[in-house]
């Protein structure tokens, strides 16, 4: 498929976990890496549309983004990195897809449906909630010539688990963070979900309902099934087990931890990246919405 432009993003809701660097990230820096040119967007404004009535952490959140993007490998040299706020012409180009985008297109999306009905604690049945498409097509479509259909570029998803063996969601409070240091690492793979049925170090263990397993398939898929060969066998106990899997994951995780603590010492040059990239951002979408301006008849 040839490729003129990528753009991703993502909401500012904190610090980023494990589904977020091996479902999104490790992706994005290999596009990246490939000389691909990619936008990499914080959707603060997408972050409104469910947290208007409380806004006050979505500038804070940009940065822990941010440093967690830059901490996996994106480089604001390769990629352009911006927040969306700052390139008006995504409200712009918004507004006018919403002057002839149907009522009944919106009200029968299905996220838009599932959520009013699942989310509470803040009124959905808002303009701003049910435009979230519209938001999300001026996203993408800014970065491309008046307008060729955008494809899907999709990569290999590995399922992330959380401690508990359920989805990994901060709502469940089973979340392991990618920039997680030595310590945390090791308190989070104490606390994993191992095979209920097994109480004894020498009882025979059955790994595909483990929790270590399925993380141990990812970060040390060497010895997975070295290890769950013996638990079958009752040859290895879990303590000795999770202490094995820690250390592999520190392998992985300790560079992102070190990587974000050195950015965390200077916040300046975060507002820097966005900044520039804010700046590159906003070129193509001027050029882009100069364009629309023309084809509706509005220049």
């Amino acid at each position: 498929m040839e490729i003129e432009s990528i753009f991703s993003g993502m909401r500012p809701t904190g610090r980023l976990q494990l589904g977020n660097l091996f479902g999104a990230l490790e992706n994005w820096v290999e596009l990246q890496d490939q000389g691909h040119r990619c936008f990499y967007c914080v959707v603060d404004w997408h972050a409104m549309t469910t947290a208007y009535d409380d806004p006050g952490e979505i500038r804070e959140n940009t940065l822990e983004i941010v440093t967690d993007w830059l901490s996996a490998g994106l480089d604001p040299e390769k990629s352009v990195i911006f927040r969306q706020s700052d390139v008006k012409e995504h409200a712009e180009l918004h507004l006018l897809f919403s002057m002839f985008t149907p009522l009944s297109w919106l009200e029968r999306c299905p996220t838009y449906k599932d959520q009013i009905q699942q989310i509470d604690r803040t009124d959905l049945r808002t303009y701003g909630f049910l435009g979230y498409p519209l938001l999300q097509t001026a996203d993408i479509l800014l970065y491309r010539k008046v307008f060729p259909e955008p494809k899907t570029l999709l990569n290999e998803y590995k399922l992330i688990p959380g401690l508990d063996g359920r989805k990994m969601s901060k709502s469940y409070g089973n979340v392991i963070h990618m920039s997680a240091g030595p310590e945390e690492v090791a308190e989070k793979v104490r606390l994993m979900v191992t095979d209920p049925q097994r109480i004894r170090k020498t009882d025979p263990g059955d790994p595909d309902v483990c929790t270590v397993y399925k993380f141990r398939r990812i970060f040390d898929a060497a010895d997975a099934e070295g290890f769950a060969a013996r638990c079958r066998k009752g040859t290895v106990g879990c303590v000795e087990c999770k202490k094995h899997l820690a250390a592999r994951m520190q392998e992985t995780l300790n560079p992102l931890h070190e990587k974000r603590q050195e950015l965390m010492k200077d916040p300046g040059y975060l507002e820097d990246v966005l900044r520039s990239g804010a700046g590159r951002a906003g070129a193509v979408a001027r050029e882009t919405m100069e364009e629309v301006r023309a084809v509706m008849g509005l220049g």
